[in-house]
């Protein structure tokens, strides 16, 4: 064997430790459901949260709980459902914060911390794409793509806070808004059948409005009559939607339904 042969299956082998299998789940219906469920679940949680102890100790509480499940996250080597979805959880409860901590803390209309966030969600998307030539979802298998991946699921949490709270609050209502995300979602769905928008673009569209839409029914079914709500309060809407989460979760575990292909095979 020749030293030139020798220094090859080094470099060969420096790739195959450099990359890991693929560490997102497989886009099926149960990805949909258990997003939707955990974008609402994360309004209302980050909602009870501030109430019962505060806005600043909830951030603080809810950032904690977000830095400790990506470290588990970044951690594995491999996809595993509920580390990938707790991750999920806290990302939803932290991006709502984050938004209403400038509506709220620092008195920023909805109407301008909606394309704050979206000037910002370009922005990781074109830092992403100009470093790996791809955003897709199926090639996480570096650390460099996983953390461009969890600072634009971060970045479309925000955004979609942003901009649900933005209808509900311009006269939709939360159950107009919940109408108005639900049909919403379906265009990008449409456009890609119909050839108009490639895999990648519409599932990052989607992945955006899922925000609003979970939010927007969550919104709906805890806040109170007088705010078009049902009523039914913020601790058992959020206690719900977690137990139904975890029903999901559970089962994805235990079937490995939404383990991708690459991920199998590594």
């Amino acid at each position: 064997m020749t030293t030139e042969h020798v220094l090859d299956d080094r470099r060969q082998a420096h790739t195959r430790i450099g990359q890991m299998a693929n560490k997102v789940p497989e886009v099926t219906v149960y990805f949909w459901i258990i997003k939707v469920l955990t974008t609402g679940m994360g309004e209302t949680a980050s909602d009870f949260l501030a109430h019962k102890l505060g806005p600043i100790p909830a951030v603080g509480l809810g950032g904690l709980a977000l830095l400790a499940s990506l470290v588990l996250q970044f951690a594995v080597r491999r996809y595993v459902a509920w580390v990938y979805w707790t991750a999920i959880v806290m990302v939803s409860v932290f991006g709502t914060m984050a938004a209403d901590v400038l509506h709220v803390g620092l008195g920023v209309p909805y109407a301008i911390s909606t394309p704050l966030f979206m000037v910002a969600l370009a922005a990781v998307f074109a830092l992403w794409y100009a470093s790996e030539r791809t955003l897709s979802i199926h090639s996480i298998n570096t650390r460099r793509r996983e953390t461009f991946y969890w600072a634009t699921v971060l970045a479309t949490f925000a955004l979609g806070t942003a901009a649900g709270d933005l209808t509900a609050t311009i006269g939709l209502g939360y159950l107009g808004s919940a109408v108005v995300f639900a049909v919403a979602i379906c265009v990008p769905a449409v456009a890609h059948r119909g050839g108009i928008l490639g895999p990648v673009t519409a599932f990052w569209s989607a992945y955006v409005i899922t925000r609003p839409l979970g939010a927007s029914i969550a919104d709906w079914m805890a806040l109170p009559h007088s705010r078009g709500g049902l009523g039914w309060g913020l601790g058992p809407v959020t206690l719900s939607w977690t137990v139904a989460i975890l029903g999901f979760v559970a089962y994805l575990a235990l079937s490995r339904r939404d383990v991708q292909i690459e991920t199998l095979a590594a």
